[in-house]
């Protein structure tokens, strides 16, 4: 029987309860970026809450049953299926707090790459592009095809689509083809081969989370070393009478902005300020993408046959994803957009791998 810690239950409990008192709060909604924000996490949270107040009911069912039923034994016959649903509940809140992928509300950006094989290969591309394009359809998600490269046959030799969903919360993107990262290997009759030969083929997909736009840098003083001096060059009478002149260091990151072209020390420091924002917008903004960039990275070292997650046979009409042994003779209906059973079996395993982590 699954036990859910209190620890976990109770801090959910209690973010929860701080959500409705921001939510509560008109001021919230002076801030459209931090009341999206409140907003999507209370929703988030609404399914633990919601399966934590029917295991509280349950718990004080069963209880009652059993003290009824210790002086009236007709009681009894409540038991057993009151412990069931108590399981099935405790088992529901347990999964509902396992660790969760932090972007699995996010809208995400795919590519897809041909790789060995030529033509066949950018004919392969275009069937997994149109694949994630007919499932993204079949879940009302947006779907923009940002970039493309044609082949000669018309296959893709690369694509690049955005898929967003218009339920966040409910079905984020991320959280459904986030597993789709890697070499996916064809093994079929090419259009080009005259003598019905079988060949093998592969074509590579990337996918991260679309990143959102970066923050306002929010700088805190007590972040900073400011040093005046006196200026020096051109800049008119007194400016080398006074210590007008501004140095700012960020010790976090120790980027050093200087200003002294203004006619005072204040103007000179507010223009600094300005500039050491700018920097480390900048900053942030090349470290967000470091970070995709090794994401991505990561899902593909070369597209080749020997690196696969997945192998779409044509003559058999299989689809076998070698990272959990999923197999299945529907690869027709699954290119065709049907990947409920196959994603749902690639969750099923992480949600698994992330219990027994925990």
């Amino acid at each position: 029987m699954a036990t859910t810690r209190p620890s976990a239950i109770d801090d959910i409990l209690a973010e929860h309860a701080g959500l409705e008192q921001q939510m509560s709060d008109p001021a919230l909604h002076n801030d459209p970026a931090t009341a999206r924000r409140v907003g999507k996490r209370f929703a988030e949270l609404a399914p633990i809450m919601a399966t934590h107040t029917k295991l509280q009911a349950a718990r004080d069912d069963l209880a009652a049953a059993r003290e009824l039923a210790a002086d009236d034994s007709s009681f009894a016959a409540e038991i057993p299926e009151l412990e069931a649903q108590v399981e099935e509940l405790d088992a529901t809140l347990t999964d509902l707090l396992a660790p969760r992928d932090p972007h699995d509300g996010d809208d995400v950006v795919l590519e897809v790459k041909s790789g060995e094989g030529g033509e066949e290969s950018a004919l392969f591309a275009s069937d997994l592009a149109r694949m994630y394009v007919r499932y993204a359809e079949r879940r009302g998600w947006k779907v923009e095809i940002l970039d493309a490269t044609i082949s000669d046959l018309g296959g893709y030799k690369e694509a690049t689509i955005s898929i967003k969903s218009r339920d966040a919360v409910r079905d984020g993107v991320w959280s459904r083809l986030k597993f789709e990262g890697g070499v996916h290997r064809v093994q079929r009759v090419p259009v080009t081969e005259s003598q019905g030969r079988v060949h093998t083929s592969a074509a590579g997909v990337l996918i991260y989370p679309e990143p959102e736009e970066v923050a306002q840098v929010k700088i805190d003083e007590t972040d900073l070393r400011i040093d005046v001096y006196r200026s020096s060059g051109k800049g008119g009478q007194g400016v080398n009478t006074t210590d007008s002149a501004v140095r700012i260091t960020h010790l976090p990151t120790n980027i050093v902005v200087t200003c002294q072209n203004e006619r005072s020390q204040l103007q000179n420091k507010a223009r600094a300020m300005q500039v050491l924002a700018a920097r480390l917008q900048a900053l942030a903004e090349d470290q967000a993408d470091a970070e995709a960039a090794a994401g991505r990275a990561s899902q593909i070292r070369t597209v080749d046959r020997s690196e696969r997650i997945r192998t779409y046979n044509f003559p058999e009409n299989r689809i076998a994803d070698h990272r959990i042994g999923f197999k299945a003779h529907n690869l027709d209906a699954v290119l065709d957009g049907e990947m409920d059973a196959l994603l749902d079996a690639l969750g099923t395993a992480d949600r698994e791998a992330r219990l027994a982590a925990e």
